[in-house]
């Protein structure tokens, strides 16, 4: 994204940034594959092409779509897009922040540049925080939305920021959905969680050689490389409870 709104400037980076950093994941080898190849590995057993990659990108922006699946199919690079229902129908609103964001229509481009659809629910809040008639809505809906749009199954789910929890993945499971994703920032393996697959963020700051060093199974430079499945950890649960008291109190906050 060329000039992103300072709300999501962090986890954006720029088209010649994005460009090179594709260019290092060709370079490394890897075999990029959308999530759906994933989860039947680690559902069935389905062998993975060698060295695979998961490329994922989450919300609708406007340049998703063209510029984005334009270099993604310029590299044969298939990709899995999780979308935000609530922010790319019209009619529809959405806790996101303004932005310019894709159409519901053009979701069906997405698939013919190779990108692989998800939902990233109706309005992107905290799942983990939203009582369960909420929860059930934010679920269903962006999967009902997205599969009358597309005219198939859309299977796979993203939290929004990765916030989830047991009886958000339970939910997951019960709507329908065969995978989920969460963040984690950390690397997934081929024994980590369907219902909260671990990703590493892209941040603005991240350069090419990091994604390089990621591509080969390595910390970028100033992190920690850490292979999921993992327990959450004593912050995140704290931070979890404090979010969950803060919502009963405000109502359903942005995921962000």
């Amino acid at each position: 994204m060329a000039d992103p709104p300072p709300w999501i400037a962090e986890f954006t980076v720029a088209p010649g940034d994005f460009a090179a950093h594709l260019d290092a994941v060709v370079a490394s080898g890897r075999s990029a594959v959308p999530v759906s190849v994933l989860v039947r590995h680690l559902t069935r057993g389905t062998p993975l092409p060698p060295r695979p990659v998961v490329l994922t990108f989450d919300d609708g922006f406007a340049d998703l779509p063209g510029p984005t699946a334009e270099a993604l199919a310029a590299r044969a690079l298939p990709a899995t897009a999780y979308l935000t229902t609530g922010a790319i129908t019209p009619g529809l609103t959405s806790l996101l922040p303004p932005a310019p964001m894709m159409s519901l229509r053009q979701a069906s481009v997405l698939v013919e540049y190779g990108v692989e659809v998800g939902a990233h629910t109706v309005t992107h809040p905290q799942l983990d925080t939203v009582r369960a008639p909420a929860l059930h809505r934010e679920l269903h809906d962006a999967k009902r939305v997205l599969e009358d749009t597309l005219g198939h199954e859309v299977a796979h789910l993203a939290y929004p920021h990765g916030y989830n929890s047991a009886r958000v993945r339970r939910a997951a499971a019960r709507a329908g959905y065969a995978s989920a994703v969460a963040v984690r920032h950390a690397l997934s393996s081929d024994r980590d969680d369907t219902y909260r697959i671990a990703r590493l963020i892209v941040r603005r700051t991240h350069t090419a050689a990091d994604v390089a060093s990621w591509m080969a199974g390595a910390a970028a430079e100033g992190e920690r490389a850490r292979v999921a499945p993992f327990p959450d950890s004593l912050p995140t649960l704290g931070w979890r409870l404090y979010r969950g008291a803060r919502a009963r109190v405000r109502g359903p906050e942005f995921a962000g």
